[in-house]
């Protein structure tokens, strides 16, 4: 985890939300760039992650195109206090996974152990474009607060980056919409926390 420097002005907050589960998700399939829209838990995940960021003010909302991330935006939109208009930004679709998309993860196992995929976006491409629309959140709302709904392989590879591979691809397990925080301070982005899930029920004691 990196440290944050206290007393610094200028500070953009930036919240990640990954989208709430698919039908992909539960029958634990990967999912790439298709369009795959939420289940019931998923929009059941948004609402309960609009009922916890509700009670901070949001200077905007950005989004990926793609319907599972852009319905949890909406659902998320629905219970803020403030209306706030959610800007789709191609750069943080999920990563295309080739012909490995749509296979189980046990058929991922059996058919690609090295991870391989044949087709797939490679990482330096995906990489480039994940920071490139980071670079875009920085330009258009510096020294703002803003709720971006994205991917798990995007935020992960946000995370990997930022941590030096410590947390993020390969390490983290991101939960379907769960927080996770980055401020920029100084030039550059830090982590504030990852992988939270203390506002859905399902990881709640009762």
């Amino acid at each position: 985890m990196l440290l944050i420097s206290k007393g610094l002005r200028n500070i953009t907050t930036l919240c990640l939300v990954r989208h709430g589960e698919t039908d992909w998700n539960r029958q634990r399939r990967l999912q790439g760039q298709e369009d795959i829209p939420l289940n019931e838990l998923g929009r059941k995940q948004a609402h309960e992650s609009g009922k916890h960021l509700k009670h901070e003010y949001w200077d905007g909302i950005v989004s990926s195109p793609l319907s599972r991330a852009y319905e949890t935006a909406e659902i998320i939109q629905k219970h803020l206090d403030q209306t706030l208009t959610i800007q789709t930004l191609d750069e943080f679709k999920e990563r295309a996974f080739g012909e490995a998309s749509g296979l189980t993860f046990q058929e991922l196992h059996e058919k690609y152990p090295d991870r391989n995929y044949s087709g797939q976006e490679e990482w330096e491409e995906f990489k480039t474009r994940v920071f490139s629309g980071l670079e875009k959140i920085q330009n258009d709302f510096k020294g703002k607060k803003i709720l971006l709904v994205a991917h798990g392989a995007v935020i992960n590879c946000m995370l990997s980056v930022l941590s030096n591979g410590e947390v993020g691809s390969g390490k983290t397990k991101l939960i379907n919409a769960c927080i996770s925080n980055l401020e920029h301070i100084d030039d550059m982005w830090n982590i504030k926390s990852y992988n939270e899930t203390s506002h859905l029920s399902q990881f709640q004691s009762h």
